[in-house]
């Protein structure tokens, strides 16, 4: 296989679906129309069950910025503590400071909570002010296993050079790509990017 074909589901059926029809892994959270929350333990606990694919949760409690409360990095990591005890797979998670930049500090408490997991962090590195300094910092840290970022962009096709540099200034992160990636522009795209992995809400057919 050349690729990662990530799944972003909502629901068990969604999730059905999914690993029916080619998906190498999922992506779990609600309320997909604000960027996605964290799931319900029940749904987690349930697809957890039924699926042989490997599951990751988004962990993000409210939309809006990605600047949280200490109450709210509680929370995240409750639900951080709850998927290790259920085994999943890993988390998506991302923490910013006021100004924008990554908060180090608080992902390396979550990630110690959830070890061994795999530890993605999300999107919100694409509203850092300097996304391959962002990058860079991760990589330096090395708290992270992986990285979802449509390179600042609302699409993967507007792009592509920018998500090009990030692969290669990634060392051993895995770079996600997102951003309207679909089971017909997927091959066209990876032709262009040549990632290890893509994600989006359809990326196998079925999804619609």
């Amino acid at each position: 296989m050349t690729y990662i074909k990530e799944a972003c589901v909502e629901t068990l059926e969604q999730a059905f679906i999914a690993e029916k029809n080619g998906a190498d892994r999922i992506e779990l959270c609600v309320d997909l129309d604000v960027e996605g929350l964290t799931p319900s333990r029940e749904l987690i606990r349930s697809v957890k069950f039924h699926l042989n694919i490997p599951i990751r949760v988004m962990i993000r409690p409210r939309s809006g910025d990605f600047v949280y409360s200490n109450a709210e990095i509680k929370q995240m990591a409750s639900d951080i503590a709850f998927c290790k005890e259920v085994g999943i797979d890993g988390v998506v998670i991302g923490i910013l400071k006021e100004d924008k930049t990554i908060n180090i500090d608080a992902v390396e408490k979550l990630v110690e909570i959830g070890k061994p997991m795999n530890f993605v962090f999300h999107k919100a590195i694409d509203a850092t002010p300097a996304i391959l300094e962002s990058v860079k910092s991760l990589r330096e840290s090395g708290v992270v296993n992986g990285i979802l970022t449509s390179g600042g962009e609302n699409t993967a096709a507007e792009a592509v050079f920018q998500l090009k540099k990030i692969i290669a200034l990634a060392g051993d992160m895995e770079v996600i790509c997102a951003g309207k990636i679909t089971s017909k522009n997927l091959e066209e795209l990876h032709r262009e990017i040549n990632a290890k992995a893509y994600h989006g809400k359809r990326i196998v057919p079925g999804l619609e």
